[in-house]
């Protein structure tokens, strides 16, 4: 079910009218949030929430043997991931594992492993990525003796299984959701407000933004070999960067916005990355939920920088390339998560950031450098193989062919738009409500409704959301 369709719409007019009958009964509103959450994840396939369900089961009873049975925490906690690491690896990894097998043995045919995979296991199904990732982290922090397990099955499932951020995040940590889950406070006027901010950003993001990007990058990376001009890949990659934060951002725009109107609060998945003058400051502001969570349960469990310069970069390697793994059985995203990890460490052995924090030039000069950094890694993000990511490489760095940027004007129009948004956002505008202000209020008014419009008048192709897939 993808909220930019209209069985979305329709679900969500339900679900809202009935919590509405419900009001403040605090059992009531988990039981119907878990059952609209169920409903909402297997309108895609059924058999899949028997998945979720048993991730869930296995952890809620972990975390509860955790806290009666001390000497056995660590016994728990392998339970845990056992059953979600292997549900994950089944799933997503299983098909992978096999073909890379199948290749590095020269199998072929009847004796090829993955035919003799059950096609259910080639399929991965939706979110499995987050919410094995959501379940996971809540099981660590009880071992951590960081969090007090729920002792209520639908109070767990109800966190698990949230909607808005279900299949495509933001990864939400059980410390910052369950207690909210027990609050009964009635949504203010500023929220409602906030949470249709967030909702029609969003939309505008995916569907105005997103989708009419989406077209130009497919078309380019269908042929990647026809085209020799260099500006032309240079002018792909910056549509390719503009097309995955806008749907990626706008979803998490949209899972926040509806999070507001259910009357809780979801982390910021997005901070303006684009706008980074370091690597490092490109992963703080880039899928925050998800880097964060690495940092947290890969990175300083394996002793971050504590352990001298060697190590801090052989736990920052590792940590990207199983970020990379994360986001696709491929040898692409691996290679995406290696290229970022190689250029932290030049970034960190180099010391350069800190030469270009020195002025305004340097600093420009600085933002340059990321940006085409991170464009470069994209290509093996985007990529259908590593051949082909390597050819488009070569051609960006020939500088060579004639020069046009292959996107046209309505290409042109559209990142021009999203280019001005994030300037007027990262000034300082996205967050201000000042209700005193009648000029702000009736600027705000114009604006939003000028999103609203271009949502109606000028949305593309509705696609799925890229993150789906992950």
């Amino acid at each position: 079910m993808l909220f930019n369709s209209l069985i979305f719409v329709v679900f969500a007019v339900v679900y809202f009218l009935v919590s509405k009958l419900i009001g403040n009964r605090l059992k009531g509103r988990l039981l119907w949030l878990t059952a609209a959450s169920f409903f909402f994840y297997g309108w895609w396939d059924w058999r899949f929430l028997f998945l979720i369900i048993f991730s869930g089961l296995v952890d809620f009873t972990a975390a509860i043997g955790m806290a009666r049975y001390e000497k056995h925490r660590k016994l728990f906690l392998i339970l845990s991931m056992i059953a979600n690491i292997g549900s994950l690896s089944v799933f997503k990894y299983s098909g992978f594992i096999a073909r890379t097998l199948d290749s590095f043995l020269g199998l072929s045919g009847q004796f090829s492993l993955v035919n003799h995979i059950p096609e259910f296991f080639l399929v991965t199904p939706v979110g499995i990525s987050f919410y094995t990732f959501q379940s996971l982290s809540y099981t660590i922090d009880v071992y951590k003796k960081r969090l007090e397990p729920t002792k209520s099955i639908i109070h767990f499932f109800a966190f698990l299984s949230m909607f808005p951020q279900l299949v495509a995040g933001p990864i939400i940590r059980a410390r910052m959701m369950l207690p909210q889950l027990l609050k009964l406070s009635p949504i203010s006027k500023d929220n409602a407000w906030i949470g249709f901010r967030f909702l029609v950003k969003g939309y505008f993001k995916k569907m105005v933004i997103a989708d009419n990007l989406a077209p130009l990058v497919v078309a380019a990376f269908s042929s990647p070999e026809v085209n020799p001009s260099s500006f032309y890949w240079w002018g792909v990659m910056m549509a390719f960067a503009f097309q995955i934060y806008c749907d990626f951002a706008g979803y998490s725009d949209i899972a926040r916005g509806l999070a507001k109107w259910m009357g809780y609060d979801f982390i910021e998945n997005f901070n303006h990355p684009y706008i980074s003058t370091s690597l490092r400051d490109f992963w703080t502001r880039w899928h925050i939920s998800l880097s964060t969570w690495f940092r947290d349960y890969v990175y300083i469990p394996l002793g971050g920088n504590q352990k001298g310069k060697f190590f801090q970069h052989l736990n920052m390697w590792i940590t990207m390339l199983l970020s990379g793994l994360w986001h696709g059985a491929s040898w692409t995203f691996i290679s995406w998560g290696a290229v970022h990890a190689f250029f932290l460490s030049l970034e960190r052995i180099l010391g350069w950031p800190d030469y270009f924090s020195k002025n305004r030039f340097l600093k420009v000069a600085g933002w340059f450098l990321v940006m085409v950094q991170v464009l470069v890694a994209w290509v093996f993000f985007r990529a259908e193989s590593i051949g082909k990511a390597w050819h488009i490489v070569k051609t960006m760095f020939s500088f060579a062919g004639p020069v046009t940027l292959g996107w046209g004007l309505n290409g042109t129009v559209f990142l021009t738009v999203m280019f001005l948004r994030e300037l007027l956002e990262a000034a300082g505008v996205k967050n201000r409500i000042d209700w005193e202000s009648k000029r702000w209020m009736w600027f705000e008014m114009v604006l939003y409704a000028l999103l609203i419009t271009s949502i109606v008048y000028f949305r593309g192709n509705g696609s799925e959301f890229i993150y789906f897939q992950f």
